[in-house]
């Protein structure tokens, strides 16, 4: 099943896929599904980029750093030998057709990274890893945009990644039970229509049921909570000479049947140069 929410006369809308490519509008918010909550299905739907928003906000994001092997080595570091966990500011989330809002004057140095996004369905608490994914409601495409400047003067990574528009979803959730391997997920990106990032999530250094595992020791996980699972190579900043993103760019990533956001990259007043 895959899920999304829509702009309609009536407001954001919750539709539904139900498998036959169908697009229809269900009485529910979509979180409210994420939570365990029944639905009917009404009429079809329109379903275009335009009026695709993000599937809802998350009450947690959670982002995990240096976890694809390529990107590790293209960064010169060593392999981590525990999962890198950082905190993506919920007011980050935006829709997968949105603008990317980039201020010269916060940040000259704006980064793509697309991601496997992975949304908690249950409560879940120190869950070891053979039970862990099936406390997964879903997954959906992510792309975890990253000021590299800022992450390297605070020496941390929480105004680095949790600025506000820095963390499109979606354009849609795929139910777990469409995803039959979460290890077995294509990861690409374009910058301005050149594929920079071509990866598989089988380069994870901690697969999903690890990080799921990791995180529900130290904290409890809720349902709508996103877990970030990490980037392959190809990150702008790590090219040579590196490139950032600026207005005028437009960013897209598609994460295998999780569909394709694309997204322009504009100026605090939304301006594109």
């Amino acid at each position: 099943m895959r899920l999304a929410r829509v702009r309609t006369e009536d407001g954001p809308t919750t539709v539904m896929d139900g498998g036959d490519g169908i697009w229809r509008a269900v009485d529910r918010d979509l979180l409210e599904l994420v939570e365990g909550s029944c639905c009917t299905a009404g009429d079809e739907a329109p379903f275009t980029p335009g009026a695709v928003l993000a599937p809802f906000r998350p009450p947690t994001i959670i982002g995990i750093g240096l976890n694809f092997r390529d990107t590790v080595a293209e960064m010169g570091w060593d392999l981590p030998d525990k999962p890198y966990l950082f905190p993506k500011l919920s007011s980050s989330a935006t829709g997968p057709f949105d603008p990317i809002v980039v201020d010269p004057a916060v940040t000259t140095r704006a980064d793509w990274e697309g991601e496997l996004g992975v949304v908690i369905g249950s409560t879940t608490r120190d869950v070891g890893p053979d039970e862990a994914l099936d406390h997964v409601f879903g997954y959906l495409a992510a792309n975890d945009i990253s000021a590299r400047d800022v992450q390297a003067t605070d020496g941390q990574w929480v105004r680095g990644k949790g600025l506000d528009t820095f963390c499109p979803l979606g354009p849609w959730i795929c139910t777990a039970d469409e995803i039959a391997d979460p290890q077995r997920v294509p990861i690409r990106t374009w910058h301005n229509g050149r594929l920079v990032q071509d990866g598989t999530t089988a380069s994870m250094v901690f697969g999903v049921a690890e990080l799921i595992s990791y995180c529900s020791r130290y904290f409890t996980l809720g349902p709508g909570d996103v877990i970030l699972t990490g980037t392959p190579a190809g990150c702008g900043d790590f090219q040579d000479p590196p490139v950032a993103l600026t207005p005028g760019d437009v960013v897209e990533v598609e994460v295998g049947p999780l569909g394709r956001q694309r997204n322009p990259v504009v100026g605090p007043s939304g301006v594109t140069k």
